[in-house]
């Protein structure tokens, strides 16, 4: 096998890499350039434009040339270039060392191409990479080593991308797990991940998994959205951005309620830019992908269990927790276990412009999901109690809904009044008509003022009159 060490060092510091002769036991090509024998396929011959697909012929290339550059190369030496930017270009640059080194009738773009897949094998997630380097696609679904599918604009599509094998999606799940300290296997097949971008992955593989892994990316913008964005397509008026923008400088404390991919972390990161940057926010989140801009934020996230079972923090004890660390606003990525009473009762006294999510379809349906998250605490509390500690906690509930053209609409803005007679009162101040054909509408403005607004005027803010017109489209 030919010995790459040298070529690799002089690629770090761009000198020309000289091809290096065969040893014994190499199966020498014409010209005395080494062969992959040893990975069980010639390199030698004619490819074309065929190695622009992704054939078997092509995945069977791209494997031999990873071989040869996983073998040859002095990984303790490699991992002491600074900056992944270096470690890219010199592991780039022996390869396509290795590519001259087979005199491969290949144009120009065919070894860029080839280059760059196998940099993606080796330090990236293989065939998902072109993907990742998408803005409009929100989610990468693998189903199956088979089967890859994306959610682009809010539509699903098929792409043409596969995995050589299931060993090889097994493999590009565990590299990504092991950023994190976090396992899958046999023993552990669920596990919950993120990117270096913040990107949250989820994978599911055998024996739960019954048709092959199951790999779920929820992508995250370069650029985080602003409000600004949200209004240009449409996902609320610019009334509707100005009253939570003041809502949130009033502290008010905001349920952000919506179904699977419906929009609502997004919109969590918007509102939240409208908070100070002299207050201390400490966020709880299962998987850490929240992204404020904020000079004071403590993140914390919690820890599932270890291969013994033990160790486990979930959220609700960061809830405790974070009641100890003086925060000036407590936000949780989302609601979903018995943090919901720690929360409530952190709304209840004194913390007051907190944030979090939900999965419901309705603020009723949101409110109704709180009340049995609370029963899961396993604290002995009578209904009305519940919905009292609700009523008085939170003020606003957002509802935001992704419609049958994938776009993203916030089709209610509803303020909670309190409790009477044992029922939580709620009143719209916005809402979303959709049009008769189900692709598009306006929001309107119900022409309600917050019953809430002594809160405003606590903290020297006017709300105008307009704000709560019915708009025009």
């Amino acid at each position: 096998m030919t010995n790459l060490r040298e070529q690799l060092f002089q690629a770090e510091v761009g000198a020309p890499v000289k091809p290096s002769a065969g040893k014994t036991g190499d199966s020498v090509a014409p010209g005395g350039h080494a062969s992959s024998k040893d990975a069980g396929l010639s390199l030698t011959g004619s490819f074309g434009n065929a190695l622009l697909k992704e054939s078997d012929q092509y995945q069977d290339l791209k494997r031999a040339i990873h071989h040869r550059l996983i073998e040859s190369i002095d990984i303790s030496r490699l991992m002491q270039l600074e900056g992944n930017k270096a470690l890219e270009n010199a592991v780039e640059n022996t390869v396509k060392a290795l590519l001259e080194e087979e005199r491969l009738p290949l144009t120009g773009t065919e070894r860029e191409k080839l280059a760059r897949d196998v940099l993606n094998e080796t330090l990236g997630l293989g065939p998902l990479e072109p993907l990742l380097c998408d803005p409009d696609i929100n989610d990468i679904l693998v189903n199956g080593h088979q089967s890859v599918w994306v959610d682009r604009n809010g539509k699903l599509q098929e792409t043409d991308i596969r995995f050589s094998s299931e060993e090889h999606l097994l493999h590009v799940i565990n590299r990504v797990v092991a950023r994190v300290g976090r396992r899958v296997d046999e023993s552990s097949p669920i596990v919950d991940a993120r990117l270096p971008d913040g990107s949250r992955v989820n994978a599911i593989i055998a024996p739960l998994a019954l048709e092959g892994a199951v790999l779920s990316i929820r992508r995250f913008r370069p650029v985080p959205f602003n409000v600004n964005d949200l209004v240009g397509r449409g996902t609320l008026s610019s009334s509707m951005a100005d009253f939570l923008k003041l809502c949130v400088e009033a502290r008010l404390n905001i349920l952000i309620s919506g179904g699977t991919s419906a929009g609502k972390t997004t919109l969590l990161n918007v509102m939240s830019a409208q908070i100070g940057d002299f207050e201390r926010v400490v966020t709880i989140e299962d998987t850490a992908e929240l992204r404020l801009q904020q000079r004071h934020v403590i993140r914390l996230e919690s820890r599932p269990a270890n291969i013994e079972g033990r160790g486990a923090i979930g959220q609700r004890e960061l809830v405790k927790n974070a009641l100890r660390m003086r925060p000036d606003r407590i936000v949780v990525g989302e609601v979903r276990g018995p943090e919901a009473l720690d929360m409530l009762q952190a709304m209840n006294t004194g913390h007051e412009g907190s944030l979090t999510t939900v999965h419901a379809n309705s603020p009723r349906d949101a409110l109704s999901r709180l009340e049995t998250l609370v029963l899961l605490a396993g604290v002995d509390l009578s209904q009305r109690s519940i919905r009292e500690q609700i009523g008085s906690a939170f003020n606003l509930i957002v509802q935001i809904k992704r419609l049958p053209d994938g776009s993203r609409r916030v089709v209610s803005i509803t303020e909670v009044t309190g409790v009477q007679e044992g029922l939580i009162s709620l009143q719209e101040l916005f809402r979303f008509k959709q049009s008769d054909t189900g692709t598009g509408g306006i929001h309107v403005g119900c022409g309600l003022r917050p019953y809430t607004e002594t809160k405003f005027k606590d903290s020297g803010i006017e709300l105008p009159a307009s704000l709560f017109s019915a708009e025009v489209p």
